[in-house]
Order: structure tokens, then C-alpha cells, then sequence
């Protein structure tokens, strides 16, 4: 169910950056789709952080 919500909410990033209005537009598209795999990564860091304290006390 989630994969086909995903292909659904797929989004053209260089058409809206095309209709942009200025610049800053651009700029919020571009932090907006980079801004998840910012989260997972990071989240993937603390966990593997976590793991390894934990496993070595």
C-alpha cells in the first residue's frame, strides 16, 4: 500500500523548479526533496551509534 502511495505522490521537482515564481522557490524545492534523505540517513546513524555502545558494554 505504501509503495503505490508513493508512485501516486511522485512529484516532477524540474517542472515546478521551470513554474517557479523566483529564486527562493527553488531553493525550498530543492531543500524540500533532499530533506528525507537527510532524516533517513541520520536516523540510520543514531541507530547504528546506539548498537554499537550498546553491544560493546
Amino acid at each position: 500500500m505504501n509503495l503505490f502511495l508513493t508512485i501516486f505522490q511522485e512529484v516532477n521537482i524540474e517542472e515546478k523548479i521551470k513554474n517557479a515564481p523566483d529564486k527562493a522557490y527553488e531553493i525550498g524545492v530543492f531543500i524540500g526533496s533532499m530533506l528525507p534523505f537527510v532524516v533517513l540517513v541520520t536516523l540510520a546513524y543514531l541507530l547504528y551509534r546506539y548498537n554499537k555502545k550498546r553491544n560493546s558494554q
